[in-house]
């Protein structure tokens, strides 16, 4: 019986992103119901097919679901519907991407009649803004979110991954709004009506480049295939056997990375010790290195790195994942029924222990009912009247208490988005060891300037939250955090398996002092992993996870798509986690261990391709720019330097309009072409022409230009251009806050909202320890005195110590 057995959600319109949203319900139990017409949902046509013509990608985001097959022709289609909506908890609504037939529905007017009822609404761009109403493909959109531009070649054109992206990351997004809402109405709230923008769910990626952008200016430009800015070396380079994945975040890793490949002037030279030094000696560190690679595989390096702790992975293929054992006994990988095939596809990644998702499943047939286990009962009697619902705008989360270990990007996301939302999430730091997205400089002059309270990275992903410092390694420091544990809901913690285990903070003992926590590792490869010492960063995730191995041209090497790819996935993903188990723990009273692998949580961007390989044997081709449904599909060159735009032609009526606005109305004319597999026997003279309408256009009026014909395109945008993006702009998107040492600055908003206007962000990012007084205090009840003395003692403090005090501190220890 799964955590969401109670719940029934139906799903309607044709939208990756809702029916992702859709699966994750009902991977924990949820009963829910498909609502297709009666030609099927279009995402079953979409490419990859397996040999028996099934659509890998609708296998991946539809199994374990039932079909409803209503017709709108009919005459009781739209009561029909709204019987099946008003008997349903959770509505799932795709249609503002694309309506697939489905019967006009007055959702305002079912919510009033079902105060309970929690609707989520997915669209490209939301329904406001310059962009909305815009043509848009997963390429599209993930250019205009600045995801494109910095991958590839540096004289172009860049390289964008096939489609599978944006539709999980808004997927995610969604889950996230619609379980807060879950518990929400379990405390007697009424149901939540919600607007998800696709396009702002992808800038969760671009975040991070944009508030460094805002500090450092517009410094980003492409460096070429497997390089981004700002760590170098981050990339993907050629083995005696296999390609491998290398990223030296650190000048520790970089000294073993020198010292692993016998280069000793290299890791003597003081000029290269920081990433910002070597990045403006790329190509004279890569040949002394890159040959060096080639004398031992890829299997080799990795041991060794492992002894080195250094952050490097093979990269594997597809065929590399489905024989991997791990993946599949972690359920990673699970087995999936199309029709009369047997494949596999990735399965659920939030691997909570004591309530799991499902392992594997079959993809309904139009209109096929699939019988599970559930508790639900009629929704009238499940759900309040409206007279007991609580109407006042409470935040979802509030009440829910969040103890935060975590450092860097993915833990604090996910912990960022439950402050969002209204949780009470506590920061815990030291002042021997912050965050080290604060920096991980000691000199003198950036501790003694408090140059750690200035990192944009840092402040964008602790707002929201209380901070407090304690030295975990003395009883004192422990005791205090157990104290705060055990009157928590929810503790987070992404350092590596053993970190918190060692200091006395394991799920072992914490569960004795709080049966009702909640407690997520956000470990690189899983607690139980052969590879769990591996050292990991968002880059090391994407590398490890196989995607590049699908991206970029089939001449060329493994391409990766963002410097940190894996860390907002990995927040997403275990946000995602809490709630769920939240939600069995606020009805049993019982808490449990979720054992998140980041690496894992890449997987399901590469899950057609799992799914085609396991059932063919073929290896996935890759496409570069082009697409395997869509011709033609790429990026083209516009006027001006370095300018460019993805377009993309998804249907016979898109391509007509393409080709009449390029100047070809033949092409227009011509039936030969109004299919894919027409216009692909003539692609590169297509390519040609549209690039050479592009290249006489700057990119805004080519888009401006393609977008009121209604053809897919947006502009390859770099992250510094968000910061002045005219639609995120009308949308109230980035928020100016007022903080300590740093002054006004922009932070993002969540890609969910319940209006208009986006969810407030309340405080900026504490400063190092500024809320010790107030939670030692008013939380724990400790004296003045008692305060003082711990400061005193270097247990808790405000400012970060410098490389001399932290080794006297370890000399005392």
């Amino acid at each position: 019986m799964g955590v969401l057995s109670h719940l029934r959600v139906i799903e309607i319109g044709s939208s990756a992103a809702a029916s992702y949203c859709a699966r994750l319900f009902a991977d924990f139990g949820a009963d829910v119901q498909k609502i297709e017409p009666p030609a099927g949902d279009p995402l079953r046509r979409s490419a990859p097919m397996t040999p028996a013509s099934q659509s890998a990608w609708f296998a991946f985001l539809n199994f374990n679901k039932s079909s409803i097959i209503i017709d709108a022709a009919d005459a009781d289609a739209i009561i029909r519907l709204n019987e099946l909506i008003e008997d349903c908890d959770i509505v799932i609504d795709g249609r503002e991407v694309d309506n697939a037939d489905c019967p006009s529905i007055d959702i305002a007017g079912v919510r009033e009649r079902c105060p309970g009822l929690i609707h989520l609404e997915t669209s490209w761009f939301g329904r406001e803004g310059p962009y909305a109403g815009f043509a848009a493909t997963d390429s599209t959109v993930r250019a205009l979110a600045g995801l494109v531009k910095l991958v590839g070649p540096v004289e172009g054109p860049p390289l964008h991954a096939p489609d599978f992206q944006t539709g999980i990351l808004a997927g995610l997004w969604g889950f996230i709004a619609a379980a807060c809402s879950v518990i929400a109405r379990a405390q007697g709230l009424e149901g939540r009506s919600w607007s998800l923008s696709i396009f702002e769910s992808s800038v969760t990626l671009s975040e991070y480049h944009m508030f460094e952008a805002f500090t450092h200016g517009d410094v980003m430009r492409r460096m070429g295939i497997n390089r981004f800015w700002p760590t170098f070396p981050a990339g993907i380079y050629e083995t005696k056997n296999g390609w491998l994945g290398v990223t030296t975040l650190t000048p520790a890793q970089w000294i073993a990375f020198c010292d692993m490949l016998g280069l000793p002037e290299m890791r003597n030279d003081p000029s290269l010790i920081l990433n910002k030094d070597r990045l403006q000696r790329m190509e004279q560190i890569e040949r002394q290195f890159v040959p060096r690679l080639k004398k031992r595989t890829a299997p080799e390096w990795f041991a060794e790195g492992l002894e080195r702790k250094i952050p490097i992975v093979p990269i594997p293929e597809i065929s590399d994942l489905l024989e991997h054992t791990e993946k599949k006994i972690r359920a990673a990988i699970v087995p999936v029924r199309l029709g009369i095939e047997q494949g596999q596809t990735a399965g659920s990644m939030q691997r909570l222990r004591s309530t799991p998702p499902r392992i594997g499943g079959k993809v309904p047939a139009p209109g096929e009912q699939q019988a599970f286990a559930n508790t639900r009962t009629h929704v009238t009697e499940t759900v309040p009247s409206s007279s007991d619902y609580i109407t006042a705008h409470q935040q979802l989360l509030q009440g829910v208490r969040v103890i935060d270990f975590s450092m860097g990007w993915a833990g604090p996301l996910c912990t960022r988005i439950l402050a969002d939302l209204g949780a009470d999430v506590i920061k815990i730091e030291a002042i021997q060891y912050p965050d080290w997205w604060r920096g991980v400089d000691r000199a003198p002059d950036y501790v003694n300037g408090q140059m750690y309270e200035m990192m944009p990275s840092f402040c964008i992903m602790n707002r929201n939250k209380r901070g407090i410092t304690l030295d975990l390694r003395r009883s004192q420091g422990l005791g205090l955090a157990k104290r705060l544990v055990a009157e928590a809901d929810i503790v987070v913690g992404n350092y590596s398996v053993d970190v918190l285990p060692k200091l006395g903070l394991g799920y072992d003992v914490l569960r004795e002092l709080n049966p009702r926590l909640v407690m997520m590792s956000m470990s690189a490869f899983g607690s139980n992993s052969v590879n769990r010492n591996c050292r990991a960063y968002g880059s090391t995730l994407e590398q490890g996870s196989g995607l590049p191995s699908v991206i970029g041209n089939e001449d060329g090497p493994p391409v990766m798509s963002h410097i940190a790819f894996g860390d907002a996935v990995g927040g997403l993903n275990g946000c995602a986690a809490v709630l769920i188990a939240l939600i069995h723990a606020r009805e049993t009273g019982q808490g449990q261990f979720i054992d998140l692998a980041q690496i894992e949580c890449m997987i399901p961007f590469l899950a057609p391709w799992l799914t085609v390989h396991s059932i063919d044997g073929k290896a996935p081709p890759r496409y570069g720019n082009r697409h395997p449904q869509f011709v033609p599909h790429g990026c083209f060159r516009c006027a001006g330097d370095d300018n460019w735009i993805v377009i993309a032609a998804t249907d016979a009526e898109m391509w007509q309009r393409l080709a009449t606005v390029i100047g070809r109305p033949d092409w227009a004319a011509d039936a030969s072409l109004n299919s894919a597999d027409g216009r692909r026997a003539i692609e590169h003279l297509v390519e040609k022409a549209v690039e050479g309408w592009t290249i006489t256009r700057h990119a805004d009026q080519a888009m401006s230009e393609l977008q009121a014909a209604k053809v897919a395109a947006g502009v390859a945008r770099l992250p510094i251009d968000l910061l002045n993006d005219r639609h995120l702009g009308s949308r109230g998107f980035l928020q100016q806050i007022e903080r300590a040492f740093i002054g006004l600055h922009p932070q993002p908003s969540m890609p969910i909202r319940e209006d208009a206007k986006p969810y407030p962000i309340r405080t900026p990012a504490p400063t190092l320890g500024q809320h010790n007084q107030e939670i030692l205090s008013g939380l724990l009840g400790l004296s003045d005195e008692e305060i003082v003395q711990l400061a005193r003692e270097g247990i808790i403090g405000t400012k970060m110590l410098s490389e001399e005090e932290l080794a006297r501190t370890k000399e005392m220890l």
